[in-house]
């Protein structure tokens, strides 16, 4: 299995030269060739002229093409049995996806073989179906008319050769109904994060597909416009563990990224702003698209602001977007990433602060609970700061559009799905325990908590002997003025840095800014834009700007005297 290996630690320098992202596998090359000469002949539809993909299609196509169909070994294994593609929009995937679908079912010698096309939505299914019919519709020569039997009401094209069919669905619990797939193709995944079943349809196709030792599965999607989540994270950080040989063990998938190395993408000079650097990331260039309209584009994208030139960029150049900068946005969010510190976990903290401070936002049942600790540096007084959260089970009821963002950061470890209703008091109330026995905490408004909703916690503090003048409360709305500009200025002085959660970021993200007067008021952007654990980090705010002292335990005194 050695000679199966899909990584490309390489993938950077081939980008730049244009070389193909697949690497060197070995391929039963007679089948990988045909496989592209069948590829190769298929018309584009809906062009003038109908071109064959021999020249409408860029090489990355036909990479794939060979690598999936040149893969069976003489016992009927397929050694690419998956294959996931990031390829930003204009690059001709949903045509190049049709095609190779096409293809399956040409050199398929299955009888009654089922083959299936996923689109996100309706319209991206219609759009699929229409291509790979079209494409039977322009074979100048008639074979394919011959051969191939379309029903259009169905969204389905019959082989009358093998009875094997092409199906074009829509993403939907049903999609695999009934099926026992030979080959899948699911076009955007992008598109399917934000619904909650999205993790479980895609565990059923994988699941029909792993019975059949011939069958694949072939994402082909472009990169998110929203801070990836749900099953299209999770892939495309696999996909990308695989290609950087950080995932060696029982790899199946084949992963084949357009994208732009992590340096560039995150780098405040924003080189991949640069129209030079654009064709690492443009499989199809001078095919489907051009530099010059791209530019154009772009230009007029960002006329419109930092927000749109952000989406703009994540679709047509696979830049990923840590945060939504939306127009609205708090301007802490403009620094916030670059003062990420992954060294700042709550023991860390402890260990090197002089003092600590705790804020709590304790939102309702659809809402989350957060929980946030500033620690300040005992020799740079430096603001550092943890966070957590908790969530009712409720909460994927209300918000279904966040249930798979939220089981992404429950699997990160910064999110807590509580078991029992009282979990959140009770673990949030044994973090603060753990502050003080440390002798961090001082014997003023070391816990500032917003007034509503908290009676449970600080009932729970009680049990603790943790009671007023410990715990504040902390005036919301305007009163918060003070905190949310002190963050912004330490963020951007880079005296306030932090654990670099998901959570932070996705909250950070979503919080919108709004000057009345001389005051500045943050809020959640939707129902579901959760922004509870920075509200805790701003009431934490306004303790720490107390510039407090800690109180030291009986214990702690006691080691200092000896």
């Amino acid at each position: 299995m050695s000679d199966w290996s899909f990584a490309c630690p390489d993938w950077v320098e081939r980008l730049k030269s244009g070389r193909s992202l697949v690497p060197d596998l070995p391929l039963d090359d007679a089948e990988a060739e045909r496989a592209a000469g069948i590829f190769n002949m298929l018309r584009l539809p809906d062009v003038p002229g109908q071109p064959a993909m021999a020249d409408a299609a860029g090489e990355w196509q036909r990479d794939i093409v060979k690598a999936v169909f040149g893969s069976l070994d003489e016992n009927g294994n397929r050694r690419v049995p998956e294959l996931f593609a990031l390829v930003p929009k204009k690059n001709s995937k949903t045509t190049g996806g049709a095609g190779i679908m096409m293809t399956a079912l040409l050199m398929n010698k299955r009888p009654r073989a089922e083959f299936i096309l996923v689109g996100p939505t309706q319209e991206v299914a219609d759009l699929a179906f229409q291509q790979a019919s079209g494409m039977i519709d322009a074979d100048p020569d008639g074979y394919l008319q011959k051969r191939f039997q379309v029903q259009e009401h169905l969204k389905t094209i019959v082989d009358r050769r093998t009875k094997a069919k092409l199906k074009v669905k829509t993403f939907d619990l049903k999609v695999m109904t009934g099926a026992k797939p030979a080959g899948i193709l699911v076009d955007e995944l992008h598109l399917m994060s934000s619904m909650s079943f999205a993790s479980r349809v895609i565990g059923q196709i994988r699941g029909g597909t792993i019975a059949n030792p011939e069958a694949f599965l072939i994402f082909i999607t472009t990169q998110s416009d929203a801070p990836p989540a749900g099953v299209f994270k999770s892939e495309l950080q696999y996909a990308r563990g695989v290609r950087d040989g950080t995932i060696t063990e029982n790899v199946r998938l084949l992963p084949v990224l357009y994208e732009f190395p992590e340096s560039m993408q995150i780098d405040k000079a924003q080189p991949w702003a640069n129209p030079d650097n654009w064709p690492m990331v443009l499989p199809n260039l001078e095919r489907s698209i051009t530099i010059d309209r791209l530019i154009s584009d772009y230009r007029t994208a960002k006329e419109k602001g930092v927000e749109e030139e952000r989406r703009w960029a994540s679709q047509h150049l696979n830049v990923e977007i840590g945060m939504a900068l939306h127009s609205d946005r708090w301007i802490g969010a403009d620094f916030w990433q670059e003062n990420a510190d992954k060294r700042l976990t709550l023991d860390y903290i402890i260990e090197n602060s002089d003092v600590c401070v705790v804020g709590g936002d304790v939102g309702g049942l659809y809402d989350l609970w957060g929980l946030s600790v500033i620690g300040r540096h005992k020799v740079t007084r430096h603001w550092m700061l943890w966070t957590k959260a908790w969530a009712q089970p409720s909460i994927f009821e209300y918000h279904k559009e966040i249930a798979e963002k939220l089981r992404d950061l429950e699997r990160d470890g910064d999110l807590v799905i509580c078991q029992h209703v009282t979990q959140d008091a009770e673990e949030a109330a044994q973090i603060i325990v753990k502050l003080r026995d440390a002798g961090k905490l001082p014997e003023e408004g070391a816990i500032g908590l917003d007034p509503a909703g908290v009676t449970v916690l600080l009932d729970e503090l009680a049990n603790y002997g943790i009671v007023s003048p410990m715990t504040a409360p902390v005036k919301q709305g305007y009163a918060l003025s003070g905190s949310i500009f002190g963050i912004e200025r330490k963020l951007a002085d880079k005296t306030f840095m932090h654990s670099g959660s998901e959570l932070m970021n996705w909250c950070v993200g979503n919080a919108s800014a709004e000057m009345r007067s001389s005051n500045i008021y943050i809020d959640k952007r939707t129902a579901s834009a959760k922004i509870d654990p920075l509200v805790a980090t701003f009431n934490a705010a306004a303790m720490m700007s107390r510039n407090p002292e800690a109180k030291r335990t009986r214990k702690f005194q006691m080691l200092v005297l000896g």
